[in-house]
């Protein structure tokens, strides 16, 4: 796996465009026609794309699956892993679910969602702001595609604190 250092090229996201490309990512959901009954984030890199796009479209059911995959620049697990709390299948049950996350990278994690989601819900789609070109998932709505690392506004500084 690459280093911080020795990755060459960023596409970093500011907080400025940050909210102009959710609001974009929102729009596109909104012209397909599609009406999610709740926002499905993935935790973290989701939650404030999750938030805004929540906003933009009037949708105040907001839940939360914490996905574990990357655990450094670059650096993840074999596979990603559920961590608790997971939402209960029948609060899930025969919704329109727009499964939010901050970018498709591998896939991995897009599909592990999409399978939770699989035999709960009416329908599942998904939104990022980036997609790579060797995501296994193909998003149903993508404000950006880029084969970089990403630096995003929240996550573009080391921790405060490290644990």
């Amino acid at each position: 796996m690459e280093k911080r250092d020795q990755v060459s090229e960023y596409e970093t996201l500011t907080w400025s465009t940050f909210g102009w490309a959710a609001r974009q990512l929102a729009q596109a959901v909104a012209d397909d026609g599609f009406r999610p009954d709740l926002v499905l984030t993935v935790a973290r890199g989701g939650l404030l794309p999750a938030g805004a796009v929540g906003y933009a479209l009037d949708v105040k059911d907001i839940r939360l699956i914490n996905v574990e995959f990357y655990t450094g620049i670059q650096q993840r697990r074999d596979r990603p892993v559920l961590l608790p709390p997971v939402p209960p299948a029948d609060e899930l049950a025969g919704a329109k679910v727009l499964v939010v996350d901050d970018v498709a990278d591998t896939g991995a994690t897009l599909d592990l969602v999409r399978d939770f989601c699989a035999e709960q819900v009416a329908e599942a789609r998904c939104a990022v702001l980036y997609e790579k070109p060797h995501s296994t998932v193909k998003c149903e709505y993508v404000w950006s595609r880029t084969d970089r690392w990403i630096r995003f506004p929240w996550s573009g500084q080391p921790p405060v604190v490290v644990r």
